[in-house]
């Protein structure tokens, strides 16, 4: 029950006058104390009647306000405090009011990081200690989701004090795309959480566009004495108005996205808006049609994938082919993965017949990533140790390749990288590599306008290093076996097994890595 500004003049009067113990206060002397009060903070001139504080006198009694004033009548005229040390400025709040507040702490202590709310903890207990108050030790009945293994949580507290006291912060961060940390200073605006991950919102200078770094990225941080001044624009809603999730593209307007939700899936988006635009716009027997006014980010791409088979892209057609894309990719990385029973038949493979073929190692993404990294490169032999030898590593030697080199020792390692773009006419003669690795590993680029290269392989011819007449001889006493390989196919090859590119269209061009694997001696 919320006490009126008035009311509170009052009570706050007979408090003040009860307290007083060098005088005897009667209904009349209680009833004059409180006009004055009244015209004093109010302006009143009427005072007030008997019947108010009588009824203001009821109140403090009783529980309504928490206050429970022990007021008693002495000689049935005088009225006082049975406690002396008594006031309602002692209890601040109720019993009830408290327990409320113990049922807020130890929902706010669940959110790590903050100091203050485990501060919060103890200013509770003290309350509770101040009126013989006693906590029960119970089990939370609440539970929000939470990481307490989330790296990053320990710079909350001296972000927001950064961000309350305007100080410039000097931090130390690295991007999970970045090659190395850099340390810059910082001027923060917001804390933002999304998903159970903290992000911190500000510039880096004044006048340059507001950055989204994660907690989680960040290295070091320590918090200097130069102020900043703030920016009065920047508000934090009209910042994420249009966005799902932290990611905003600056000065790009919401675009109209249309998502199609199968009935099975329909309850959850409906019960659970993804954005607070977003409207049901048609239904039929199979599900609902809804629309969003955002911006295309990643939050949104992650946001519709993560309802699977249950939603379809309608509009914009960009939007659509994004989903496509990196649906077919997650296919692709389910079909190219290699188990351990396959991995130990590519080894025996190598070992007995001099070479494995396979069209699922890589995926389409990680050959078109290795295609643009050639672009730039001029020599035939790429540095391992480059920009792009590095890019070429992190695509080609992935999980697959790994686990296949791993068994033939840890020792076995990638020597070189080289890169070919040849004509079909140069490579139809028989071959063997020249050179002394354990094996070699062919990945065929994408190439819209042939796409397959066929080749030639004889089993078994990799056992030694063959003269010219020994190849002569091999190569008219056998029955090679043909192979069509397609774009992004995969040859593992032992250097001395005869190969060579045959009946491909004349004149035809594909391109292929070839990464040289030996033994780190």
């Amino acid at each position: 029950m919320p006490a009126n500004r008035n009311a509170l003049i009052r009570y706050k009067t007979i408090d003040i006058c009860l307290q007083n113990r060098y005088r005897k206060w009667t209904l009349e002397d209680l009833i004059d104390s409180v006009s004055d009060a009244m015209y004093e903070y109010e302006g009143k001139k009427n005072g007030v009647s008997r019947r108010t504080v009588q009824l203001d006198i009821q109140i403090m009694r009783s529980d309504k306000l928490g206050y429970n004033a022990p007021i008693i009548v002495e000689d049935k005229k005088y009225y006082t405090y049975e406690d002396p040390s008594y006031s309602i400025t002692n209890i601040p709040l109720s019993v009830n009011d408290l327990a409320k507040l113990t049922e807020t702490v130890d929902l706010l202590k669940q959110f790590k990081g903050f100091s203050h709310f485990r501060e919060l903890g103890s200013m509770v207990q003290k309350l509770e200690d101040h009126i013989y108050s006693k906590k029960e030790n119970r089990k939370p009945v609440i539970d929000f989701e939470k990481n307490e293994d989330l790296k990053g949580l320990e710079f909350l507290d001296d972000l927001y004090q950064a961000i309350t006291n305007r100080r410039i912060v000097c931090l130390t961060y690295q991007s999970f795309s970045a090659r190395k940390p850099s340390t810059f200073n910082f001027q923060p605006y917001l804390l933002k959480e999304f998903r159970n991950r903290w992000f911190l919102i500000g510039i880096k200078k004044e006048k340059e566009p507001l950055l989204n770094l994660a907690l989680d990225r960040i290295i070091s941080l320590n918090i200097t004495d130069d102020e900043f001044c703030v920016n009065d624009e920047f508000s934090s809603e009209e910042y994420f108005r249009d966005v799902i999730g932290v990611t905003v593209n600056q000065g790009c307007k919401p675009e109209k996205i249309i998502l199609y939700i199968t009935h099975k899936h329909a309850p959850y988006v409906l019960t659970k808006p993804l954005h607070c635009s977003q409207k049901v716009i048609g239904r039929d027997d199979f599900g609902v049609t809804i629309s969003l006014e955002v911006q295309h980010n990643f939050e949104l791409e992650k946001e519709i994938l993560g309802l699977g088979d249950g939603v379809m892209v309608l509009e914009p057609e960009r939007l659509k082919r994004n989903i496509i894309e990196r649906i077919s990719n997650v296919i692709e990385s389910y079909n190219s993965n290699i188990s351990q029973k396959g991995i130990s038949a590519i080894q025996k493979k190598l070992i007995q017949k001099g070479y494995f073929l396979s069209n699922n190692i890589y995926t389409t993404r990680g050959l078109k990533q290795a295609g643009y990294i050639i672009k730039d490169v001029k020599s035939t032999e790429i540095n391992l140790f480059s920009k792009e030898g590095e890019f070429l590593k992190q695509i080609l030697l992935n999980r697959n390749i790994n686990s296949i080199t791993s068994l033939f020792g840890s020792s076995c390692i990638p020597l070189r990288i080289e890169f070919h773009n040849v004509i079909s006419d140069e490579n139809l003669f028989w071959n063997q590599e020249d050179h002394n690795e354990v094996f070699s590993l062919i990945v065929f680029l994408e190439n819209r306008k042939h796409p397959n290269v066929n080749i030639q392989l004889i089993p078994g011819s990799h056992h030694k290093k063959l003269s010219s007449s020994e190849i002569d001889i091999i190569v008219s006493s056998c029955i090679p076996v043909e192979y069509k390989l397609e774009m992004g196919g995969v040859l593992f090859l032992h250097p001395n097994l005869l190969k060579r590119f045959t009946e491909n269209e004349k004149g035809m061009q594909f391109k292929y890595f070839q990464v040289f694997f030996g033994f780190n001696v």
